[in-house]
């Protein structure tokens, strides 16, 4: 069978507040590189993508063209779009370019959709190659690892009040893989029914979760690994040099 053609929306639009730095998480040093460069490398070097979306914010679109892309040479990079208030905005915004709206379309409605959080540097050909295989299968899928610890579910005064079973319950990561007319159409009821699902407290934190809120199509997952952190607070960057040196040595 054909390989079908795959796009990536690397996500890079966040704030970073937790970083507790000026600059933004995804523009930091690491190793020698700007945090970005990783999740980037990793796809452009891919077998698996053919293109790329990457969101960011506005105000940062014209130095990610000139300092990041085109510095670095990332051909995939086929759209630098603004992103929107929350994730999901970012999102739904890097999939109106895949339905084809937009001044510099990259239509790809007959493949599949990658989407990737531009702080998770660690990202693997590896992993994107599972990822294919298991969006072939069903539609839909997430990265994500078994969780090592035990798990509690507390109440709003801060007890335990159940223990789920450890060997049922895996830690989610991205990318998180789809077929693109699946991913839009979940995007698009979801947007139809913003105002409900606010008014609701229904907390979208996955593209998944939209998947399985919104159409009736089940989730796989697919092994990622532990490595593929997402880097957040100083502690994570302090973690994430240390593999950047064990995996890709000095910069």
């Amino acid at each position: 069978m054909d390989k079908k053609r795959c796009t990536a929306i690397v996500l890079a639009a966040g704030k970073g507040s937790r970083m507790k730095s000026d600059v933004a998480k995804q523009y930091l040093d690491l190793c020698g590189k700007p945090l970005i460069w990783y999740a980037l490398h990793a796809i452009e070097e891919s077998s698996v993508i053919d293109d790329c979306i990457l969101v960011t914010t506005a105000e940062d679109i014209s130095y990610v063209k000139k300092e990041i892309v085109m510095k670095y040479g990332f051909s995939k990079v086929g759209a630098v779009v603004a992103g929107g208030e929350q994730r999901y905005d970012s999102v739904y915004r890097a999939l109106r370019v895949i339905v084809g709206d937009g001044a510099t379309p990259l239509g790809n409605m007959d493949g599949y959709v990658f989407i990737h959080d531009g702080a998770r540097p660690f990202l693997t050909e590896e992993i994107l190659k599972r990822c294919y295989d298991r969006v072939c299968a069903c539609r839909a899928c997430a990265v994500g690892m078994p969780v090592k610890d035990t798990i509690k579910l507390v109440d709003a005064d801060g007890f335990a009040v159940q223990t789920p079973d450890r060997s049922m319950l895996w830690q989610v990561q991205t990318p998180q893989a789809f077929d693109a007319s699946l991913i839009v159409e979940a995007y698009e009821k979801m947007m139809a029914q913003k105002n409900r699902t606010d008014a609701e407290k229904i907390r979208i934190t996955d593209d998944a979760m939209v998947v399985e809120t919104f159409m009736d199509v089940p989730v796989g997952l697919v092994q990622g690994s532990y490595e593929n952190i997402k880097v957040t607070t100083p502690e994570d960057m302090a973690v994430a040099e240390t593999l950047a040196q064990k995996i890709f040595g000095k910069q």
